[in-house]
């Protein structure tokens, strides 16, 4: 319970009306002190809400509440947040990050690499058109350099499961990391090298003006001839067009991806018919929503005590 007895309203705008039940469940086992009503809760006063846990909530929303203290997202990425042009800049931003999201992520990356090791794009091919032809594929996991962009803590489980598995395995991020296992690189002087010795490139960037359209025509050319791409970071980061050229020259060999600029993929997308891409519905780290409410919990009992929330969005790095 908070000062004087009060319980801190939480909104939450995720997974619909039906799913308040669940987070209120959730709630009482690792927050019962807060007060959890459904994002449009007609008896909800918007001077009492202190907190919101929301997925793409609607423009100008958040501004109607005057005393509120966070906006935890219901996701890693807080995009849908930030796409709001009223958004208070003074208002905490929190990445929703847990133990769940890291496991997923990395078990997501180590599928979809292996997925494009073994060639699935060409299995499903052959299965839509039910024609059994057998192949082999030239490596395994102990022969594929597989190359990460972004070292974040999603970055570092992604590398780390990838290098158990036996591939050979690097990182590239903003500024020197070191990691037992991984060769790291960094800056835009090392971009290159890193770029020329990746068979696989997985992207697991932030959103930021200088990471946006980085998957494009020069970084493309950069990759060994038959390189894979997987992008579970942004969909900014993908230059489709670009993308669906190199596909088509045979340059890139495959791609999975994950995440998009438009979301639902548009019907009409030509990604969804390229026979060497394939595509899965922004799913690779969903953590379940007892790690959500989890993890909400952590957060607002933080900024009750006082103490510094964690995974606060950072407007200036852009994560």
């Amino acid at each position: 319970m908070s000062a004087a007895g009060r319980r801190p309203l939480l909104l939450v705008k995720s997974g619909g009306a039906e799913a308040v039940a669940e987070w209120r469940a959730h709630f009482g086992k690792f927050a019962p002190e807060v007060d959890v009503r459904w994002w449009n809760d007609p008896e909800v006063d918007s001077r009492a809400v202190e907190y919101v846990l929301v997925w793409q909530p609607e423009a100008g929303r958040i501004a109607g509440y005057p005393n509120l203290k966070a906006v935890l997202s219901s996701a890693a990425g807080v995009d849908h947040i930030l796409a709001d042009p009223a958004l208070p800049a003074d208002i905490p931003v929190i990445r929703m990050v847990t133990g769940d999201t890291v496991q997923r992520m990395a078990e997501f990356t180590v599928m979809s690499s292996l997925m494009l090791l073994k060639d699935m794009p060409r299995m499903i091919a052959q299965q839509s058109q039910r024609l059994w032809k057998e192949f082999a594929t030239p490596h395994t996991a102990v022969e594929t350099r597989v190359g990460i962009m972004g070292l974040g803590a999603l970055g570092l489980a992604c590398a780390r499961m990838h290098a158990r598995l036996g591939f050979i395995t690097a990182g590239w991020a903003r500024s020197p990391r070191t990691v037992d296992g991984i060769d790291c690189y960094a800056g835009t002087d090392e971009f290159g090298a890193f770029l020329a010795r990746t068979d696989i490139l997985l992207c697991l960037l932030p959103d930021t003006e200088d990471t946006r359209d980085i998957i494009n025509a020069d970084l493309l050319r950069q990759l060994p001839a038959g390189a894979a791409i997987i992008n579970v970071g942004r969909g900014t980061h993908v230059q489709t067009q670009d993308l669906l050229a190199a596909l088509d020259a045979g340059h890139i060999s495959s791609a999975l991806l994950d995440v998009f600029a438009v979301e639902p993929l548009p019907a009409e997308s030509p990604l969804w018919n390229h026979p060497r891409v394939i595509v899965t519905p922004h799913g690779a780290a969903t953590p379940s929503r007892r790690e959500r409410a989890r993890q909400a919990a952590t957060v607002i009992r933080a900024i009750e005590s006082g103490a510094s929330a964690p995974h606060v969005y950072d407007r200036q790095r852009g994560y």
